[in-house]
């Protein structure tokens, strides 16, 4: 058995744009609790992460579509009524990877529905605006169901980066 690590990257691989995976010149991830505060904690997380990577700039952003992502997976890790066991562990996983000039930020949750941004005319419909968010904000985004042992999706948004600002250390 392979570490739950990179059996979670192969399938949003698959879904990404052109990217050659063995390029990623940094990556971090975070588990998420099953809580609304995890938002704040991805936030918190994001903020680190792309301060330790010198794109803070790009961080108003990539931390609006992460609150989203977070947030919709979360929506999806909360079913109403239903019992989590605890050695499940945590449902929800954040990932960053950075490129030399792309950054993606990917979403891991136990839901095997597809995101769909909801042209409603529900306007109490909690769901669906926030995917218009991600969207504006970001580059380009999709999602992919997990395959393997690993169930559910990630939905990823992907940003370029100015390269002009980022130091060459070679």
């Amino acid at each position: 058995m392979g570490t739950n690590g990179s059996t979670m990257l192969e399938p949003l691989r698959q879904g990404l744009p052109p990217l050659d995976p063995s390029a990623v010149s940094s990556a971090a991830s975070c588990s998420l609790p099953a809580r609304y505060e995890a938002v704040r904690e991805a936030r918190q997380f994001t903020r680190r992460t792309l301060d330790q990577w010198d794109i803070g700039d790009r961080f108003d952003d990539v931390c609006l579509v992460v609150s989203e992502l977070v947030t919709n997976a979360l929506r999806h890790a909360l079913p109403a009524n239903t019992p989590r066991a605890v050695e499940q562990g945590p449902p929800v996983r954040l990932h960053l990877m950075r490129w030399t000039e792309r950054l993606v930020c990917a979403v891991r949750d136990p839901s095997h529905d597809s995101p769909v941004a909801q042209d409603s005319d529900d306007f109490s419909a909690e769901s669906g605006r926030g995917l218009f968010l991600v969207d504006s904000f970001s580059d380009g985004w999709g999602w992919h169901p997990l395959a393997g042992t690993l169930s559910g999706k990630v939905v990823w948004a992907l940003f370029r980066l100015q390269t002009d600002c980022l130091r060459d250390d070679t």
